[in-house]
């Protein structure tokens, strides 16, 4: 890929606090095996090791699996996501403004990746802030990152470079 000027990837598991609550049913679910092992020897006590193992291995590979990837090269912003997802590309030209937003008011927010609501298109893993793009057409995009600060350096300089 040439003239890469930012790449970013965003994965499931770096929320803390989805994986921090996965840990808790998991501490959970080891705890009730013991407690059930020490008073009887029964299956249910052997499910909750299951299923506390099996939320453990998720949580690992949420650590990395992709949830998007942001990359600015050749004038354009790409978004892509998972498998059946489709790529979202703005061409710098459409770009009016950039700014660095709050994401959002609330302490847990959901990953979305191009979530149409309330006349914005939003595409977000975790973070505080995000990046803020307003096009010719009025269109509203909020696009979280871990360096909010690095992806809108990057999007001015296009912009300027672009007018």
């Amino acid at each position: 890929m040439k003239n890469v000027l930012f790449d970013e990837r965003q994965t499931l598991g770096s929320v803390r606090f989805w994986t921090s609550w996965r840990f808790a049913v998991v501490l959970f679910c080891v705890a009730a095996y013991f407690v059930s092992e020490e008073r009887n020897r029964s299956e249910e006590g052997d499910l909750f090791l299951v299923v506390g193992t099996g939320v453990m291995v998720i949580s690992i590979l949420f650590i990395f699996l992709t949830h998007y990837r942001t990359i600015v090269q050749n004038g354009s912003l790409i978004l892509t996501g998972l498998w059946s997802t489709k790529k979202v590309k703005l061409d710098f030209q459409s770009i009016d403004s950039c700014e660095i937003v709050k994401y959002s008011p609330f302490f847990i927010n959901n990953p979305v990746y191009n979530l149409h609501k309330k006349g914005t298109i939003r595409f977000y893993a975790h973070g505080k802030y995000a990046v803020k793009l307003i096009d010719k057409d009025g269109l509203v995009y909020i696009i979280g990152s871990q360096d909010p600060i690095e992806l809108d350096r990057v999007i001015k300089e296009m912009l300027k470079a672009n007018k």
